[in-house]
């Protein structure tokens, strides 16, 4: 079993499709094991996000992560960082494949709905970021 960490965003929270993603993510084998809302900050975006830094989407894409609430999740089932990759699609909702998240739902690049882990190091940095050991189904 592996988890990763996947975030309805912003725009995925404004447009009502929590549930959308979720039942994609379930309908997959994935099983939610931690769920909660928040509303970042821009200091807590630039640290979630810190491993861009350097990029130069990296302030409007901390701006666009506070700019409302977000749905952090901890998902978990086999082979769960290349799923949830899969199940999302491309960063770029024009060069998802269709029937992903991102190709049927999204706008943009940047308002692309959703967020998922991208390595094993990855998710573990980012669980962390939103959820503590006792918030987290074992």
């Amino acid at each position: 079993m592996q988890r990763t960490l996947s975030i309805v965003k912003p725009d995925g929270v404004d447009k009502n499709l929590i549930g959308e993603v979720i039942k994609r993510f379930e309908k997959a084998g994935l099983k939610v094991v931690a769920l909660k809302m928040a509303h970042l900050t821009k200091k807590q975006a630039e640290g979630f996000y810190a491993v861009h830094k350097a990029r130069p989407f990296f302030d409007s894409l901390t701006t666009f992560m506070c700019a409302g609430p977000i749905v952090p999740m901890v998902l978990e089932g086999n082979d769960a960082i290349k799923k949830v990759r899969d199940i999302m699609g491309a960063t770029n909702p024009k060069d998802a494949a269709p029937g992903t998240i991102r190709k049927d739902l999204a706008d943009s690049i940047e308002s692309n709905i959703v967020h998922g882990s991208d390595a094993p190091e990855t998710a573990v940095f980012e669980i962390g970021y939103f959820f503590n050991a006792t918030e987290i189904l074992k």
